[in-house]
């Protein structure tokens, strides 16, 4: 009765340290991208605002604005290379770090914006000779102010000073009113730049833990497949003892000379590479002839595979514990010739490897098992998960053990 061994997903890698994730950097082309992007949509939201209030001395004012803008651009580059000094802290320091470094950035931008708005400013207030009118004008951000009339029964001396201490007060006003809004606006880009920083970083960990998790599987299909070297050597060092103490030298160098082939194809290969399922049955061959010279007389291969599986990559050496069972647990325990099969076949999109021999009775209770079997089923969990299977059992006229893998070309 055939026994189904479904094989099972590799446990997951722990996850990436922190530190190693940090070590991503949001390039600088990018950064650039993202500071340009922001103060340009400020100019052309602030512009356009400007345009449908009907501010007088547009060409004048968008070329100041764009002055400001440039501006906003070298200090926003600035405030980014005191951030990313925080780049590899913890996303509560880079959090904190951004509010505190765009508040004097915020402040750097409000007199600035000032200052390049201060001939505007005048110019409004040269236009209005008789400050005791009431005016109407806009401010350097586009805002409508009211200028209301002198109080009465107050000396020119004293309106100049009342006018200097308003102009004053009105200043710090605009100042404070435009840092705020700069804050903010700094802060918006400080959350796009934390934004990009944590998705590089994300990416970062993603990509090493793949990597380590492809090494560790490498390095556990190389495991599994230098365990079949030694194990198949001392079998064949035993049968080539056998042969030199009964005087069979001339057998013992044909052996010899047939194993260093098979050790040059097959186990001297990269373990974790794949070959076409035709080499897989060609060393499977070479393997069969090393052991018919201890039984030339019982010892029979039968190859069933279509041509069309033949250049099928299959995993190397994966037949070899298969194949090594058969003559071990039928050949070995029988009096009569037997003929080991090894056969391919495609179904559902899978690719089925059989190997079977006419030797083993009921009472091979122990065929199959030990690191053979366990071997292969530990190589193809590795590789391929739940994907591959593993049957293994007695049937009527002997023994089979089938490998069900993924079918590719």
């Amino acid at each position: 009765m055939l026994k189904r061994t479904q094989v099972t997903n590799a446990d997951q890698g722990e996850d990436m340290a922190a530190d190693s994730a940090a070590s991503a950097r949001v390039p600088v082309v990018q950064v650039a991208v993202s500071i340009i992007g922001l103060w340009a949509c400020y100019f052309l939201f602030i512009t356009l605002r400007s345009v449908l209030i009907g501010s007088a001395d547009q060409i004048e004012m968008t070329l100041r604005r764009l002055v400001v803008v440039l501006a906003g651009m070298a200090v926003t580059a600035l405030a980014w290379l005191v951030l990313r000094q925080f780049d590899r802290h913890r996303l509560a320091t880079k959090i904190s770090a951004a509010v505190l470094i765009m508040l004097p950035a915020s402040l750097v931008l409000a007199m600035i914006n000032q200052a390049v708005f201060a001939p505007i400013d005048q110019k409004i207030l040269a236009q209005n000779p008789h400050p005791s009118d009431v005016g109407i004008r806009y401010d350097t951000a586009g805002n409508i102010l009211v200028d209301t009339p002198d109080p009465p029964g107050l000396t020119q001396e004293q309106i100049a000073k009342l006018q200097a201490q308003l102009t004053s007060e009105s200043i710090w006003r605009q100042t404070t009113d435009i840092a705020i809004s700069r804050y903010f606006l700094l802060l918006a880009w400080a959350a796009l730049y934390l934004a990009l920083l944590n998705a590089g970083q994300v990416q970062v960990a993603e990509r090493r833990e793949g990597e380590y998790r492809r090494a560790a599987k490498a390095a556990e299909l190389r495991s599994l497949r230098y365990q079949i070297n030694p194990h198949f050597l001392f079998n064949t060092l035993n049968s080539l003892s056998s042969l030199v103490m009964t005087g069979k030298a001339d057998v013992a160098e044909r052996m010899i000379q047939t194993l260093a082939t098979f050790y040059r194809r097959g186990l001297a290969e990269d373990p974790t590479s794949d070959h076409p399922l035709a080499e897989e049955i060609e060393l499977q061959r070479l393997y069969l002839e090393i052991e018919g010279v201890r039984f030339p007389d019982r010892l029979k291969l039968s190859v069933e595979v279509p041509a069309e599986l033949e250049h099928c990559p299959v995993p190397g050496m994966i037949l070899q514990p298969l194949v090594e069972n058969a003559v071990k647990y039928g050949v070995a325990r029988s009096r009569v010739p037997v003929t080991i099969t090894i056969s391919a076949v495609s179904e559902d999109g899978n690719l089925l490897l059989r190997v079977a021999d006419n030797g083993s009775s009921g009472e091979s209770t122990e065929h199959g098992l030990g690191i053979g079997l366990t071997n292969v089923r530990d190589r193809l969990q590795a590789r391929f998960g739940d994907q591959a299977a593993l049957t293994a059992g007695l049937v009527p006229g002997g023994y089979r053990t089938e490998i069900m893998l993924p079918l590719s070309a």
